[in-house]
């Protein structure tokens, strides 16, 4: 969205509700802000004193308030208004206008120019999404998960990769861009997970349906509103239904029907989407065969040139140095939030200052992320890292099986396993070579030695 639309956007709310058009200096401000400008750079750009730059900011965001029915400030203004509009549309009442838009767990009734056409009903429940105030890139991935879920109908569609890689962001960016699209929006967190019949009775109350009493019945009752309506449900963390210390995607025993549900997903009949998000790549995104049914496994990786972004956000100094940054943290969204900190609190923003310590260093920070990922491991799997991380060159599957007493099943289940958690990699042009990232293998050297 361009800040040419959100101007003409903005002007026209604005217009309606004061019947006057924004001004010189209002349109000035949501072009810079849109563009990541703080309050002093706009004020030095268009020589303004900083405070006044803020006053009539604020201002503006009062009136934008007002007019939308939600709070509206400098963190959230860009985010706010292209959600808005994406999701909302000019009601005609008479000689007035007024703004209907989605939000979170609420019924929406549109009536158009006076007529009486059947009400359409939605339920939105976003109330454990996270809020996002920054999108870096993804354009690509954006439009593969747009495809998937808008113009293939891709029913189970899970989204993978490291932890911190922007998987949650990515899927939450997709949502404020498309919310109008669909009549149900359910997003559930599994970071504490609950069993199969307590997030059916949840999905079910949602959507203002007393829930049957057998697990067979709510499931009928489900599957007839993804059916009848245009739906997407978000399960994020899932990796916590799995049991930890073994291979990845191994289902916890009081959990086991979450598989049987994820399959009669892709294999039912209905119009609507379930998007997973997991650190771990579950079995049915592996086992199905995707030319039977309409299934995607979305891979995050590292973010591509807007990784400056971060480091222009986080007000890193030295931008000639900053790719040598981004390279040597692999440009990990979290690990360059993390490093960064680090560089505004030991080195003054000065990332040349930083380079000249020629080392790849972990904070805090950075273990206890480790540490988590660690913990979920099983033990073929960690000595298998262990004797990866060794090697400054990548290694073959005879070379591990020779250092480690391990037979060669528990070694080729384990790297599977690996793959499927995104801490080993095959290389491109050797499929019998596996490597690390260069940060986790720091981490188990200094740690794990």
């Amino acid at each position: 969205m361009t800040v040419t639309e959100i101007l003409q956007f903005v002007d026209n709310l604005v217009f309606n509700k004061t019947d006057k058009h924004l001004d010189d200096l209002q349109k000035k401000i949501i072009e810079e802000l849109f563009q990541g400008k703080t309050y002093r750079q706009i004020a030095n750009i268009y020589d303004y004193d900083e405070g006044y730059i803020g006053d009539e900011s604020r201002n503006l965001f009062k009136l934008l308030s007002e007019i939308l029915g939600q709070d509206i400030n400098k963190s959230n203004f860009c985010w706010t208004l292209e959600r808005v509009k994406n999701c909302s549309k000019i009601v005609s009442f008479g000689n007035n206008n007024h703004i209907n838009c989605y939000s979170n767990y609420e019924k929406l009734n549109y009536q158009e120019n006076n007529n009486t056409e059947k009400a359409k009903f939605a339920y939105h429940d976003l109330s454990l999404s996270p809020k996002i105030t920054r999108f870096y890139g993804r354009e690509q991935e954006l439009n593969l998960l747009s495809n998937g879920v808008l113009n293939q109908h891709t029913h189970l569609i899970s989204v993978v990769g490291l932890s911190g890689i922007g998987k949650t962001t990515l899927v939450k960016r997709f949502i404020d861009l498309n919310i109008q699209q669909f009549e149900v929006i359910i997003w559930r967190s599994l970071k504490f997970p609950k069993s199969l019949d307590l997030l059916i009775d949840d999905l079910l109350n949602v959507c203002q349906q007393e829930a049957k009493a057998t697990i067979d019945d709510k499931l009928k009752q489900l599957f007839n509103i993804l059916k009848k309506k245009k739906c997407l449900i978000i399960l994020d963390d899932l990796e916590n239904i799995f049991v930890n210390c073994q291979f990845a995607g191994q289902y916890k025993p009081e959990y086991q029907d979450y598989k049987t549900f994820l399959q009669m997903i892709t294999e039912i009949e209905h119009q609507s989407c379930l998007i997973l998000i997991s650190q771990e790549k579950c079995q049915e995104m592996i086992s199905l065969d995707t030319e039977l049914y309409p299934i995607h496994c979305l891979e995050l990786s590292g973010l591509d040139n807007s990784a400056t972004e971060i480091l222009k956000n986080q007000g890193l100094n030295n931008e000639e140095n900053w790719l040598n940054l981004i390279n040597l943290y692999e440009s990990h969204p979290k690990y360059l939030q993390y490093i960064s900190i680090l560089i505004k609190d030991v080195f003054q923003g000065e990332v040349s200052e930083f380079i000249k310590e020629d080392n790849l260093i972990l904070t805090e920070d950075f273990k206890t992320l480790f540490d988590s990922i660690w913990m979920r491991l099983s033990e073929v799997e960690k000595e298998i890292l262990l004797k990866i991380s060794q090697n400054d060159q990548p290694i073959s599957r005879d070379e591990i099986k020779q250092f480690l007493s391990l037979s060669s099943m528990d070694i080729i289940n384990g790297l599977q396993s690996l793959t499927r958690r995104f801490l080993v990699t095959k290389l491109e042009n050797d499929q019998k070579l596996y490597t690390l990232s260069a940060v986790f293998s720091e981490y188990l050297r200094t740690y794990h030695h």
